[in-house]
This record gives structure tokens, sequence and C-alpha cells, in this order.
């Protein structure tokens, strides 16, 4: 990157209630990884100098005097002069379906890295398709859902990668989520792109056929897809299909793994995992009632004006408190199914079903906040500390592509990630 860049690392929309925990994990992390300058970005003075007065509080390490850049995603000459100015963009500002092109855009054309946690197909893949040619060509690296949406899912399936003793044929995940007493409630943007995701689904269909011209190979012995609701004896838990980015975003990861790195494409089926029939009946009842309302701009209205009311009080403008989020916590448990054999080549086939399983179980702290901006300043400064091992000069990548040859699975597993094989 060019040496004339003043700030290495750049938090944009910093205002939010994700922007001041990433806010409070960059002074964490730079004061143990010294050396790196910084920077918060925003369209109001007053409220970035009230999240860094926070994060000081929260922190206890002074950030009072951190540079203040004014940026708004609606003026596209501020943006510019942000990206001119600093290596790598934590963009915190979402839909990123709304809002998330204009700073990838400014980004790519000035020479910025840029990271996001958007867990919005549609945005994640055009940014790749229109965008992937032009990163290259300047050298920047854009790497999208890098905050629950979706590293967890891709380092548990590096993981099981890495550690399978064979041939890993497919894996399903079930996610879980642990509240403390007090409950929990998720911020409405959550809610916003939760929307703008479901209701545009169908905008996929083309944006794929031009991204992906041919197909993958397909598996002599492909994982059979659960029911809507099913119950597995091994995790003693009810299944729910997770409809999150986590299965778009490993398909993108195993689609570059076996074009550019002769990689055997591992299927990935994700679930919510959940404690009781009356758990999963929940939360397949709120599944139903948002994929319903995201069909219209004006049903999505009304859920954005009420969310309390359409989500039985999961989703709120304030979020969770604090006190709410040190008593969450998560995990996500992977079964792998495979082979004690090891084929040639990815394309080989084996003659007979899965002989194989392994059970891992990841687990994190709070997801929604603490484990997203930790995942995402994680991922922000293995792009600085470690260029020469991400893939060719540039582009636009998921995480499990962009990291593989990197630290990034061991820095979260210093940090936040504990894994544990549960059977093999």
């Amino acid at each position: 990157m060019p040496s004339s860049k003043r700030f290495d690392i750049v938090v944009f929309g910093a205002t939010g209630f994700t922007g001041q925990f990433v806010v409070e994990e960059v002074a964490r992390v730079l004061k143990e990884e010294p050396g790196l300058t910084w920077a918060v970005a925003g369209r109001n003075e007053q409220k970035l100098k009230a999240v860094l007065k926070e994060a000081t509080k929260q922190t206890e390490i002074d950030v009072s005097d951190v540079p203040i850049i004014k940026a708004d995603v609606a003026d596209e000459e501020s943006l510019k002069k942000m990206a001119e100015q600093c290596k790598l963009v934590l963009n915190c500002v979402g839909p990123y379906r709304l809002w998330g092109e204009a700073v990838v855009r400014a980004c790519v054309a000035n020479g910025a890295h840029h990271v996001d946690i958007s867990g919005e197909p549609y945005y994640l893949e055009k940014m790749q398709l229109d965008y992937h040619a032009k990163a290259k060509e300047n050298k920047v690296y854009v790497v999208g859902a890098c905050g629950f949406d979706s590293i967890p899912c891709e380092m548990g399936v590096q993981y099981m990668q890495q550690n399978f003793d064979g041939q890993l044929n497919s894996i399903e995940s079930g996610f879980f989520v642990k509240t403390g007493k007090k409950g929990t409630k998720v911020n409405t943007g959550t809610l916003h792109s939760i929307l703008e995701g479901v209701g545009n689904f169908k905008d996929l269909k083309p944006l794929r056929t031009k991204l992906y011209p041919k197909p993958l190979p397909k598996n002599k012995y492909p994982l059979v897809k659960r029911g809507l609701l099913s119950y597995n004896k091994e995790l003693k838990s009810w299944l729910v299909p997770f409809p999150g980015s986590d299965k778009s975003v490993v398909y993108r990861t195993q689609r570059y793994n076996y074009e550019n790195r002769r990689m055997r494409p591992i299927p990935l089926e994700p679930y919510f995992q959940l404690p009781s029939l009356a758990h999963a009946l929940g939360m397949f009842i709120l599944g139903v009632i948002l994929f319903v309302m995201s069909m219209f701009s004006w049903t999505r209205s009304l859920v954005k004006a009420a969310p309390g009311l359409f989500t039985f009080g999961l989703f709120s403008q304030g979020g969770p408190t604090r006190e709410q989020i040190k008593e969450c916590s998560a995990f996500m448990t992977f079964i792998g199914y495979g082979y004690t054999e090891k084929l040639a080549e990815p394309e080989d086939q084996h003659p007979s079903p899965p002989n194989k399983k392994m059970i891992v179980r990841l687990d994190m702290p709070e997801i929604g906040y603490d484990a997203t901006s930790q995942c995402m300043v994680q991922a922000g400064m293995t792009i600085l500390r470690e260029t020469d091992k991400l893939p060719e000069n540039g582009g636009v990548y998921t995480a499990g592509a962009a990291f593989l040859r990197t630290s990034l699975l061991e820095r979260l597993q210093k940090r936040c990630f504990t894994f544990k094989v549960l059977e093999n």
C-alpha cells in the first residue's frame, strides 16, 4: 500500500452499537500489538467523541485523542477522502445492501482494504462480481462477512478440514445461543439486514448465474438435507434450518479452494440447534413470520416500525444491555462425515457411502457484538500483518478463502474461540 497513508486502520460507522464494540476491541488489540495508527469515522463528530469516551471507560485505555474523520455513506467525496488516508477500513455501516457498495467502491478506487460484517448474500456476491477485478488491479483486499456471519462457521469448517483423519465429505453445523438470567435482545440493524436479504432473495439467481458459470463437481454421496424440523439424537437437540449467510459464504470458499487450490469441495448444511421442541417451534414460527413479512416493501416497513411486536420482543431499537451481553455465550457444533481413505483428485468419488464421522464443538462469547467485534478486528489485523499470505495480489474474497494460509484461526483461538473434539 502507498507509504503516504496516514492511518493503518479506520473504524467507519463507529457510532452504532456494533461500531462501539469494534472501537473498544481495536483499542485493546493495538495496546497488545503496538505500532499501528488508527482513527474513527462517521457523520457526527460529537457522537464519535462520545464513542471514544465510552471506549476509554470500558477498556481503561485512554483513546480520547484518537483522530476523527467526518465521512458519510451519502457523500462519496467524504468516503474518498477517508479511504485515501488509511490502509484498512473496518466498515460497520449496515444494512450493507443499502449502504455498503459506496464504501467498497471508495476503498477499491483509493487503495484501502475493506472488511465488513455483512450477512447479506446478495451484497457479498455482488461485490465479488463487480469489484474483484478492480480490487486485484489496485492490490486491495475486500473481505466480507467477517463477524458472526460467517467467520465462526468458516473457521469451524477449516478446523474440520485440518483435523479430520481421512477424507472429509460433508458437514452439518448447529448454532446454539445461551442467554443469562436477564435474557437478550438483538439490535434492529440486524433485523433490517435480514429483511432486506430475504426480501430480495430472488435477485440472487441471475447474479449467481454470472458469478458461477460452471457447477462444482457433484458428490456421489451428498449430505441428505433435513426437514424444516428434526431431532438429532447425537446432539440431543432439535434442528431448524439456519437462514443466514453461512451456507452461501462457505460455498464461495469451497469453490475458490477447488478452482485455485485443487481442494475437494465440502458441502455444508447449517441449522439452529435448540434444546426443546417448544424452542424449535418458536424459532420456526418466527422464521415464517419474517419470511412472509420480507416479501413486500410495505410489510418490511411494518416490521421496522414495530420490531418487538413482530419478533416476540427479540429485536429492539436499543439492542441488548452490556449486562445481557456479558451473560450470553454461544457455541456451534460441526458434524463431519467422510472416509478413512483419501482420494488423489478432488473430482474422484468413493465407491461407497461415508464410513467415518467427527463431531467438533466451537465455544465463543456473545456473538452479536462481543465475538463479532473480535472476529472483525482480527481479520483486519491479519490483512495488515500477513498480506504476503493472502491469495494473489488483491480481490474480493470470503474469510475462508482469504485467510486459509494465515494465522487467523490461531489468533481467534487465543482470543475468543475454543474448539473441542467430541467424537472422532
